[in-house]
């Protein structure tokens, strides 16, 4: 069984930070977990910070993380979200998702706010996005990299290089990470 983490909304939102998160979980390096409320926060964020965005287009690209990923989402996890207590209140329900889950690790650009000695009583750890794509880099540099790849790839218009998504990744705040994959 591979390692279960949580992603919380704010490294789903930049697009290509998620496309990599999520394309790390279907190689199989991790089983990633988010919730409802998760993609909520993301895509209600999303269509008010993006009005240029298609809101359907948005709705589709939410269905396709979820059919991306299998056994991705956490239900039944409310009942906790009330007996934690957390720096900031409106971060429960991420750690309640995580317990829910089994999780070993939360995956934010908040880790502040998921103090360790908090986390740790459920045996769960907070981790930066790059710290986290940095660690799968050293499990398997091969897999991570044909997922760089990958996006790439995927990217028509205009096609993209290698290079120019190192490049998101880095002003997604990924800057060992990149560095790591271009070395």
């Amino acid at each position: 069984m591979s390692f279960v983490v949580v992603y919380d909304a704010c490294v789903l939102y930049p697009s290509t930070l998620r496309d990599l998160l999520i394309r790390i979980a279907q190689a199989g390096l991790v089983q990633a977990k988010w919730t409802d409320k998760i993609l909520d926060e993301v895509f209600e964020n999303l269509k008010e910070d993006r009005p240029d965005l298609d809101p359907t287009r948005l709705d589709r690209t939410r269905t396709l993380m979820t059919r991306a990923v299998r056994d991705c989402l956490v239900l039944k996890y409310e009942p906790l979200i009330s007996v934690l207590e957390l720096p900031d209140q409106d971060d429960r329900h991420v750690l309640a998702a995580a317990i829910k889950a089994k999780a070993q690790l939360i995956v934010t650009r908040n880790v502040r706010d998921f103090p360790a000695d908090v986390l740790a009583d459920w045996g769960i750890e907070a981790k930066a996005p790059d710290d986290f794509v940095l660690d799968q880099i050293g499990l398997d540099q091969q897999t991570v990299y044909a997922a760089v790849q990958q996006i790439a790839d995927s990217w028509r218009q205009p096609p993209g290089s290698v290079d120019d998504v190192l490049a998101r990744l880095e002003k997604d705040g990924l800057l060992e990470s990149a560095a790591a994959l271009r070395a």
